[in-house]
C-alpha cells in the first residue's frame, strides 16, 4: 500500500483540531486602529487596549491612571468609625487619590523632562522620587542645552572634544562647568545657614532650595518648590551634584545632608496619606521605583500602580520585578490591577499623560 493510500488517523486530526473554550463575550478582540476613518490621535491611543502586546497594556496604563484621577472618597462606602466631617458629602467628593510620580534621570536628560514638569506646574501629583541626575539635569539644561547625537558615536572621540553622551544625547563638559559656577554659592550659603541658623538640610529641603534658586519655568524642580510638591532624592550625592558636594567638603568643610528626616517625610507621604486612596506611576527602575512601593508597603500598599521600563525580572532585580512581586512585600495591595509596560518610557510616557492628565487638563 502506497503512503498516499494511509488512513489518517483520528487522534492527530483530534490532536490538531481540538475543541476550544468560546471566548466571545468573555473577552475583547484584537482590533487595531483603521486609518481609513482618518488619522485622530484620542482613537488611535484609544485602541491601544486592543492592539495586543504592549500597546494593550499602555491601553491599560492609561486606563489605570484615569482610575486614579477618576477616584473619590465618595465612591467608598462610609466606615463605621467615620467621623461627622468625613460623613459629609462634600467633603468625601474633594478627597482625591495622592498620586506618587518616580523618574530615573536619563528621562530628565530626554525630552520627557517637559512631560513631567507639565504635571508639576499644574499640581497634577503629589510626591517626586528621582535620583541625583534627575534633579542636575533638569537645573543644567535651564543654564545650557543638551543636544541630539547618536548611540553610535565613539567614546574616546567624545571624550577628546569634551562631550559627554548619554544613550543618542550629548552633553557638553561646559554644562557642568556652568553648573558648578552657579551652584557652589548657594552650597557655601546652605553651610552658613546650618551653621548661623541651626538649619538641618535634608536632600529634599536642598532641592527645593535649589529650585527656588534657578527661578525658572522650564525647571521641575522650581515648579515643584513653588507648588509645594517634594522631590525625595536619597541619591543626591551619585552624580555632579555630588561631585559638587565633594569639592566643597575639602575648599570649605561642615555641610551635613540629613537622609533620616527624609525617609520620615517620604514614608509618612503614605502613611498620612489617611482617607486618600494612593496611586504609583513609575518610570524606569532603581532607586525611584523602590522608594516610592517601600513607603506604600507602610499603609498595606498602593492601590492604583503603573510601571514603565525595558527590565526584565529573571536577574532578581527589583527594576525589573513585575508588580506581582511588589504585591508579595505588600508594596502593592493585593486586590489592585498593577500595570507593567515592558517600553521605552521616552515612547509610552507621553502617549500616557496626553490621554490622561493633559486630556482632562485641557478639556
Amino acid at each position: 500500500m502506497g503512503e498516499e493510500d494511509e488512513m489518517l488517523p483520528g487522534s492527530v486530526h483530534e490532536s490538531v483540531m481540538r475543541p476550544s473554550q468560546a471566548l466571545r463575550g468573555r473577552a475583547d478582540e484584537v482590533l487595531g486602529y483603521d486609518f481609513n476613518g482618518g488619522v485622530v490621535y484620542g482613537d488611535l491611543l484609544a485602541s491601544m487596549a486592543r492592539t495586543g502586546f504592549q500597546a494593550s497594556l499602555l491601553g491599560r496604563a492609561i486606563s489605570t491612571v484615569n482610575d486614579m484621577l477618576d477616584w473619590r472618597l465618595s465612591m467608598e462606602p462610609v466606615a463605621e468609625d467615620a467621623t461627622e466631617e468625613e460623613r459629609k458629602p462634600s467633603f468625601r467628593e474633594s478627597v482625591k487619590c495622592k498620586i506618587f510620580l518616580g523618574f530615573t534621570s536619563n528621562l530628565i536628560s530626554s525630552g520627557v523632562r517637559e512631560s513631567i514638569r507639565f504635571l508639576v506646574e499644574h499640581r497634577m501629583v503629589d510626591v517626586l522620587v528621582t535620583t541625583a541626575g534627575g534633579i542636575e539635569e533638569d537645573l543644567i539644561k535651564c543654564l545650557c542645552p543638551t543636544y541630539m547625537g547618536d548611540f553610535a558615536l565613539p567614546g574616546a572621540q567624545l571624550r577628546s572634544k569634551g562631550l559627554n553622551r548619554i544613550g543618542n544625547l550629548l552633553v557638553p563638559n561646559e554644562n557642568y562647568c556652568k553648573f558648578e559656577d552657579w551652584v557652589v554659592p548657594i552650597l557655601d550659603q546652605l553651610l552658613v545657614e546650618q551653621t548661623q541658623q541651626g538649619i538641618v538640610w535634608t536632600p529634599s529641603k536642598v532641592i527645593a532650595r535649589l529650585g527656588r534658586e534657578i527661578n525658572h519655568p522650564s525647571s521641575v524642580c522650581y515648579w515643584a518648590q513653588k507648588n509645594g510638591i517634594p522631590i525625595y532624592c536619597p541619591a543626591l550625592t551619585d552624580g555632579s551634584l555630588g561631585d559638587m558636594i565633594y569639592f566643597q567638603s575639602f575648599r570649605n568643610p561642615g555641610l551635613v545632608i540629613d537622609i533620616v528626616q527624609d525617609i520620615r517625610g517620604m514614608n509618612n507621604e503614605a502613611v498620612r496619606a489617611g482617607l486618600r486612596k494612593t496611586g504609583i506611576i513609575v518610570l524606569g527602575g532603581g532607586v525611584p521605583k523602590h522608594h516610592i512601593c517601600n513607603a506604600n508597603m507602610m499603609r498595606n500598599g498602593a492601590d492604583f500602580s503603573v510601571f514603565i521600563n525595558t527590565a526584565q525580572e529573571f536577574d532578581g532585580s527589583d527594576s525589573g520585578a513585575r508588580p506581582d512581586e511588589a504585591i508579595s512585600w505588600g508594596k502593592i495591595r493585593g486586590d489592585s490591577d498593577p500595570v507593567k509596560v515592558h517600553c521605552d518610557a521616552t515612547i509610552a510616557f507621553p502617549l500616557l499623560v496626553a490621554e490622561t492628565f493633559a486630556k482632562r487638563f485641557h478639556n
